[in-house]
């Protein structure tokens, strides 16, 4: 088994965090996508789609997807559940994972697309679509401070998968992005001092 991985992605960040969680040791092979490694036709082979993460198992198979990983290291190591145990649990944790990359993930991958200096080689980038990504991602930012004045964690009292994700997006905003949230937004501020004081966040 082998999980490709790049250090600075937060899709296979998420991974190496819930792994963290987990205590789950992988052996991981960098893919460097600033070269286009991940669009050689080796690695097309373990995934047409060209992204990463990708784990492959022993018999040849691979997994793309970073949710769709967990999700298969979740069933192998059901201890401690970060999908949750009950039906309310899984749907609900499912429902903040959803909106975490809805409204917080995808909004700032789009200023990361057409706002960014990083990438501006890389695409042709539309200005207002970088300020409609920012728009949207303060309405997620401020969606996650109201769960989180109520909760501890984003989907309630205990470590989730959508922490996770959350995590990885929130650190990727605020550092390759250069996205700031607002000094309002204290329960915001307080989870995420707090993830990123836990073991799993050196992943």
């Amino acid at each position: 088994m082998i999980l490709y991985s790049y250090p600075m992605a937060p899709n296979p960040r998420r991974v190496r965090i819930f792994l963290a969680e987990k205590g789950i040791e992988v052996p991981i092979q960098d893919v460097d996508i600033t070269t286009g490694e991940n669009r050689q036709p080796d690695f097309m082979k373990k995934n047409p789609v060209g992204s990463i993460p990708v784990l492959e198992l022993d018999d040849g198979t691979c997994i793309s997807e970073s949710v769709a990983i967990c999700r298969y290291f979740e069933a192998l190591h059901p201890e401690p559940p970060l999908f949750g145990t009950t039906p309310e649990e899984i749907a609900h944790i499912d429902m903040w994972l959803r909106r975490v990359e809805l409204n917080v993930m995808s909004t700032v991958g789009q200023v990361w697309i057409h706002g960014s200096p990083l990438t501006a080689g890389l695409f042709d980038q539309i200005t207002a679509a970088a300020d409609f990504g920012r728009e949207r991602a303060a309405m997620g930012f401020k969606l996650l401070d109201d769960q989180l004045a109520d909760n501890e964690f984003i989907a309630g009292d205990t470590y989730t998968i959508a922490d996770a994700v959350a995590h990885s997006t929130m650190d990727f905003a605020t550092g390759l992005v250069a996205m700031t949230y607002d000094d309002s937004l204290v329960n915001l501020k307080r989870w995420h001092d707090m993830v990123c004081a836990r073991p799993s966040a050196q992943a």
